[in-house]
């Protein structure tokens, strides 16, 4: 069992605060505007869609922890172990604290009205982010944990419960952000 650095794990939590104080500057609200916190929020065409701390795209952050954690193994497969797992979680958390605040930029935002179903999307709130980054770090350790079989057979289990329950997952997702496809719009937007 890898035992985890201290300073890996400052690091990392260090990594998480700086994203956390860039969203309070980017002026995000801090939790939904609606005055409440709740563990999970369902309907994605709604004000509180991406406010709360759990809703239908914490399968796609979960995902990304997967996919972290593969990539930091790759890249530091030369290092000893210990090193590899600490170096591959601050490159988690670095990334998906990028996205975090890419997502929440007015470019980002201004995409998802364009270019998805999300119309009238205002982006995150800051515990939703936050919490983001928590579920990707959970996805992250579950890899770690988890043979490759387990891990790809969840993934694809929750994309195709996204897909069946919004129309939407972390794979449509990325295509309808980078290559936008009208039919796939229509066909989101009908639910």
């Amino acid at each position: 069992m890898t035992i985890i650095s201290r300073n890996y794990v400052l690091a990392a939590a260090s990594l998480a605060i700086l994203t956390l104080a860039i969203l309070f500057g980017m002026d995000r609200p801090p939790i939904c505007e609606c005055g409440n916190v709740k563990l999970w929020h369902g309907a994605v065409q709604s004000a509180e869609n991406s406010q709360h701390l759990s809703d239908w795209y914490t399968f796609s952050h979960i995902i990304h922890g997967f996919l972290f954690y593969g990539l930091g193994y790759w890249l530091f497969r030369k290092r000893p172990e210990t090193a590899r797992f600490g170096l591959a979680l601050c490159l988690a958390v670095f990334i998906e604290g990028f996205w975090e605040i890419l997502e929440n930029s007015p470019i980002i935002i201004n995409r998802y009205r364009e270019a998805t179903f999300a119309f009238g999307y205002a982006g995150d709130s800051i515990i939703n982010s936050m919490a983001d980054i928590g579920w990707m770090t959970l996805g992250f350790f579950a890899a770690w944990r988890m043979p490759v079989k387990w891990t790809v057979t969840i993934a694809v289990i929750f994309e195709l419960v996204a897909l069946y329950a919004i129309r939407d997952n972390l794979t449509l997702n990325v295509l309808m952000l980078t290559f936008p496809v009208e039919a796939i719009k229509v066909w989101q937007g009908a639910i």
